[in-house]
């Protein structure tokens, strides 16, 4: 069975001589959610406006359910695609945007007319459907283009940041809606977006991207727990990153000699960790514990090895049940902890001492 989307080696170079995607290579299975996560300008909205065939690819293979579409034009390929600025027809009302798919596919009305019936229907639109679009919220503008695109039944869903002009509470509202209709529906999503919490919520695999190129494709939990690059580390969560030399590699935990002495972590993407190559431990925000500075040490050393690195609390807040803390080293690095408030509740204050500790299970080990 043929793939939804496959990118094999594709480049895209401008006419200036600019790489701005280098090398993609993905395979989408049918129904999958796929984000596209970067930085500004890393390549994502280039890639995808060479999915829709709204830019060019210069070199490699593009894909769609086993055919090659490089050189087919957009309104060939089954694909639809949704702006952020949802591209909607001011002197239209909402039923007429979005027909018009189906009239550009010369359908005929009464066929069209029941399609978008359906589709208003189902993203309750029908109390609306002959309303001007220029009278209504933003998110009903946001389901109107999902209406649009969806009613021509693409193979291929493609979504250009189409949450980003919405406040935060409907946001929230448009991606659950979003994410069940995907599911109801079966069809094949990819989402360009440069905020982590949509990607992390929404998507089946997020592709995270940096000046044009992969640097890891992973489901959401796989991304946030075992980073495979310094950039993943840095761009995915709340991570400490504490570089030092292997010591040695033990049925996959690896030691590492650091400035705070000899610390451990999970070697998940089993790279060749020998003995004085330079790595580092990610250590993830939810995976610290923090211990009160008059523990004794031998409790800790039982339970955490040698993981453990004394700090200062710089800050600490409790939001609902959750206490946020900063955390300070002696070499002035400050880390992110959270845990829930009854774990720690007077046991520790801002301006006291106590320990970073973690399980070497719960870091990751990548490249320096």
């Amino acid at each position: 069975m043929a793939y939804d989307l496959q990118l094999s080696s594709v480049y895209k170079t401008y006419d200036n001589g600019t790489p701005a995607v280098i090398d993609f290579n993905i395979d989408v299975d049918k129904g999958e959610f796929i984000a596209f996560l970067g930085p500004s300008g890393c390549g994502k909205s280039t890639t995808l406006r060479m999915i829709s065939g709204f830019e060019t690819v210069t070199s490699g293979d593009l894909m769609i359910r086993g055919k090659r579409v490089n050189d087919q034009l957009p309104e060939k390929r089954p694909t639809s695609m949704i702006f952020q600025n949802y591209a909607l027809f001011p002197h239209m009302n909402v039923r007429q945007n979005v027909r018009f798919g189906l009239e550009v596919k010369k359908m005929p009305r009464a066929a069209a007319d029941r399609k978008v019936d359906q589709i208003l229907e189902k993203l309750g639109l029908g109390a609306i459907a002959d309303m001007p679009t220029s009278r209504l919220s933003g998110g009903q503008r946001q389901r109107i283009a999902l209406a649009r695109s969806l009613v021509v039944e693409p193979d291929i869903l493609l979504l250009d940041e189409p949450l980003g002009a919405l406040d935060a509470n409907l946001r929230k509202s448009i991606q659950n809606e979003l994410k069940l209709l995907q599911r109801d529906l079966g069809i094949t999503f990819v989402f360009v977006t440069h905020a982590q919490s949509e990607a992390l919520a929404l998507s089946d695999r997020i592709v995270v991207m940096n000046a044009g190129r992969v640097e890891q494709i992973s489901p959401p939990r796989e991304l946030y727990t075992r980073p495979r690059s310094q950039f993943v580390a840095r761009f995915i969560g709340s991570n400490a990153i504490l570089p030092g030399t292997v010591k040695g590699d033990e049925d996959g935990i690896v030691m590492l000699e650091t400035a705070f002495g000899p610390l451990a972590g999970a070697n998940r993407a089993q790279v060749d960790a020998h003995a004085g190559r330079e790595m580092s431990i990610v250590l993830p925000a939810e995976a610290v514990d923090l211990v009160p500075a008059d523990v004794a040490e031998a409790e800790m050393r039982a339970n955490f090895g040698s993981n453990t690195i004394p700090c200062t609390i710089e800050t600490l807040q409790i939001v609902g049940h959750i206490m946020h803390m900063v955390v300070r080293f002696e070499d002035g690095q400050t880390i992110n902890v959270e845990g829930h408030e009854d774990k720690y509740r007077n046991r520790l204050k801002a301006g006291g001492s106590a320990f970073v500790a973690w399980e070497s299970g719960s870091a990751t080990v990548i490249d320096s």
